[in-house]
């Protein structure tokens, strides 16, 4: 099986010019979806059950179904719905992009909201009686004490999340979005070269991988730079 190198060279530039798109449903996504993690979050610790159990329910669901089928449920079964048709999410709803952020943004809420939750869960206790002894409320613990040091634990779980994240946003080209697999896929169906083209496909995800990784550890050294001992 010969392997064409002239072909990589002409299709890597196509396929880069879906860089923005990729990073587009990346960033946004990303986004929301930490904002949407955290409110699921203040939800499982508020102690009350009536926040509880519905925050419960969503990360269930939503971590326990394909994002695969998320996508083809809010792309293709939603708009058969008149009141979402008439609604004021519709001119969202309505573009594939728009879908592919909702779904994105919901599975990797409910993802981030365990993570979030696992750093809160590794606050020392003695900690936080040492704030109440100090004379802190509720409130002052947790955005002084818990929120800085759970954001710590959590971060290398997180930056996991981040780069699981970027893979999924391959998914949103069955849905007809020209990111870089989705251009991928049309050079694949007009050279009949899928090796070549896939294979160069997935060394520049590595390539992305690889940048976030970086990021990510600088990130880390920086808040963890008070706890490092000197050897």
């Amino acid at each position: 099986m010969s392997f064409d190198l002239s072909l990589i060279l002409e299709s890597l530039p196509l396929m880069l010019a879906g860089i923005g798109i990729t990073l587009k449903l990346l960033l946004v996504s990303g986004f929301l979806g930490l904002i949407l993690a955290v409110a699921l979050l203040l939800m499982r610790i508020s102690g009350k059950f009536y926040l509880d159990w519905p925050a419960q329910a969503y990360i269930y669901v939503f971590r326990g179904t394909p994002i695969l089928v998320q996508i083809f449920i809010i792309y293709y079964g939603l708009p058969q719905f008149e009141a979402v048709r008439d609604s004021i999410f519709w001119h969202i709803l309505r573009e594939p992009t728009g879908c592919a952020i909702v779904a994105l943004t919901l599975n990797t809420g409910a993802y981030v909201s365990e993570i979030l939750r696992g750093g809160v869960l590794g606050v020392d206790r003695g900690l936080l009686e040492a704030g109440s002894a100090l004379g802190m409320s509720a409130r002052h613990k947790f955005v002084y004490i818990t929120t800085p040091i759970a954001t710590r634990l959590s971060l290398p779980a997180y930056s996991n999340d981040v780069i699981s994240l970027l893979k999924s946003t391959a998914l949103a080209s069955t849905i007809t979005i020209a990111d870089m697999t989705g251009i991928a896929r049309t050079i694949v169906a007009d050279t009949y070269a899928p090796y070549e083209i896939f294979i160069s496909l997935a060394i520049v995800y590595m390539i992305f991988t690889l940048g976030l990784q970086k990021l990510f550890g600088v990130i880390e050294r920086y808040l963890g730079r008070y706890t490092r001992r000197d050897g």
